[in-house]
């Protein structure tokens, strides 16, 4: 059993009382100061090019130096305070990012400063794989290791992607994009959901893929879609290395020399707008679209839609009920799941 998940599994059966909510993000800059150290430290201790930092680097100048992801998550605190208070759930909300400010060390060390002893730790991303799951696993167990026995146990929703509300917020949000195609093209309009793809050789050890095609066809279902696609975006490997394929700006260039005139892009391998949304969609295969003369539109990500966050508050409720009641049967991850694959096979930036 990993160190990560020996004390997860561990500290979750002495069964403290929760006493407070974590959020785990991924973290982004937010000025155009922040991003060359945002990456480095993405990017500590992978063996990645400078060229390759530059070029990432240049999507996140593109929009003023500032990713979409931290602004999310502190709107997503606010409205998960009020869905708790709705509740009566009385709990105090932290936020810690992976790579940058809040950093989820810092945020650990709060938590010990404010005597909080037991966390419950929602992770912004709905799946499973080691980018995804684990490694925000071994995150919290470093940031705790970090500030030392006196740092809370924090313990991990179980990936949320076969909750029934998470397809039917990014069905809302697939069908208004639909509606925004002229009536009497909608029939014809490609359906394309999208994810972030991964080494093969990570995926060859999760059920990642497997995931998305289950929401993408409960979606599409609910949209009244029968034909729909899969395709992947924001490939950070080398080209010797093998990843999930197709890439969503070829799969449009395949679709326009069919025939399609409407395409909608539902990007439901992120629950909000990352640099990888607005860049490699609403630029990049916007701006191949158009240059084929094709319609693209882009479905909204799960956000804060009233849908999602009811859902966020019911999860974590149903754990808390749990909890108080001394079930321990809640779901956490084995101690050998969502393997990252070759050291060098993890997503360098995401």
């Amino acid at each position: 059993m990993s160190a990560a998940n020996s004390s997860t599994s561990s500290r979750s059966k002495q069964m403290e009382p929760y006493d407070a909510i974590l959020l785990v993000s991924f973290g982004g800059p937010e000025g155009m100061d922040d991003v060359i150290p945002f990456l480095e430290n993405v990017l500590r201790g992978k063996n990645v090019p400078a060229s390759r930092m530059e070029q990432v680097a240049h999507h996140y100048y593109q929009f003023g130096g500032v990713s979409p992801i931290n602004g999310h998550c502190r709107d997503l605190v606010e409205a998960l305070k009020t869905e708790l208070q709705t509740r009566n759930l009385k709990l105090p909300i932290y936020w810690g990012n992976r790579n940058w400010h809040p950093l989820l060390e810092d945020t650990v060390q709060r938590m010990t400063n404010d005597g909080i002893r037991h966390a419950l730790a929602f992770v912004t991303s709905a799946y499973s794989s080691y980018s995804s799951c684990r490694q925000y696993l071994e995150d919290i167990e470093r940031a705790c290791g970090t500030v030392g026995d006196t740092a809370p146990k924090i313990d991990k929703l179980p990936a949320f992607f076969c909750d029934p509300s998470f397809a039917e917020v990014n069905a809302i949000h697939v069908q208004a994009a639909i509606d925004s195609i002229p009536v009497n093209r909608r029939a014809a309009a490609k359906l394309v959901f999208t994810a972030h793809s991964i080494p093969l050789s990570m995926a060859d050890n999760c059920s990642y893929v497997e995931q998305l095609k289950e929401v993408s066809a409960s979606v599409a279902s609910r949209v009244g879609k029968l034909q729909w696609d899969l395709v992947y975006q924001s490939r950070s490997g080398p080209p010797s290395q093998p990843w999930l394929a197709p890439d969503i700006c070829e799969f449009v260039v395949e679709l326009a020399a069919d025939g399609a005139q409407d395409i909608v892009v539902a990007p439901v391998g992120f629950i909000s707008d990352h640099i990888e949304v607005i860049y490699d969609l609403d630029l990049e295969a916007k701006r191949v679209a158009e240059e084929l003369g094709v319609n693209l539109v882009r479905a909204a990500t799960a956000g804060c839609n009233p849908v999602f966050i009811s859902m966020l508050g019911r999860l974590i409720s149903d754990r808390l009920r749990d909890s108080a009641n001394g079930d321990l049967e809640f779901s956490v991850c084995s101690s050998d799941c969502c393997p990252s694959g070759r050291p060098a096979s993890r997503p360098a930036l995401t």
